[in-house]
């Protein structure tokens, strides 16, 4: 059941923060990461992947009303320079180095996935975080909800790109795009930017 993990910590003192990103997929635009530490449970609240859009954008103003919160979006230029999952810990731990300071209790940072920034003394990392935690899933809220405003607003600058539609994933539309007209200044560097070609035996049918 999410939110039992965060109850443990929670019961053993902890002031607990989770923390989580959104965009570490797509070929373009930035990672955006945030972190969360609620100041009660909020009713809906979940992965944000298991979510509509609407129901997201109706639980944002709840989470940031009711919880230490930060966002923090990470540039396509720094995720070319460090690549896609040091510039993901990096700005997790930013955020969470926000939430810390407007607290002086202990806290228990627990980061979505399998690695830890490194950056905190009692720190933790979870597989799946975002369906344990309520306060990861609640960072993977803000951190979605956030990156698809970035998206839309360079949708209305490269209307070419259709970034509204596929938020800068790898779908095939977006590559038959990338071949037609090439990248632009907000795509990552580091990233195929082409898509594969099917296997030779593929092509006979």
């Amino acid at each position: 059941m999410i939110g039992e993990i965060d109850k443990i910590y929670k019961e053993q003192g902890f002031l607990v923060i989770g923390a989580d990103e959104a965009g570490r997929g797509p070929l373009c635009g930035p990672v955006v990461t945030a972190a969360v530490s609620l100041f009660s449970e909020i009713p809906g609240v979940n992965d944000s992947k298991k979510l509509s859009e609407k129901k997201r954008l109706e639980l944002v103003p709840h989470i940031i009303h009711n919880s230490f919160w930060a966002v923090y979006s990470v540039l396509p230029a720094v995720i070319d320079e460090m690549n896609i999952l040091h510039a993901s810990l990096y700005g997790m731990s930013l955020c969470v180095k926000r939430i810390m300071r407007k607290t002086e209790r202990n806290c228990m940072v627990m980061i979505d996935g399998n690695k830890k920034t490194g950056q905190f003394e009692n720190e933790i990392a979870v597989v799946k975080g975002d369906a344990k935690s309520i306060n990861i899933a609640a960072a993977s809220i803000l951190a979605k909800t956030y990156r698809d405003r970035i998206m839309d607003k360079w949708d209305k600058i490269y209307p070419e790109y259709h970034l509204s539609s596929h938020k800068g994933y790898p779908t095939a539309e977006h590559y038959e795009i990338l071949r037609k007209i090439g990248p632009c200044e907000i795509y990552r560097k580091s990233f195929r930017l082409v898509k594969e070609e099917e296997p030779e035996q593929m092509s006979l049918f």
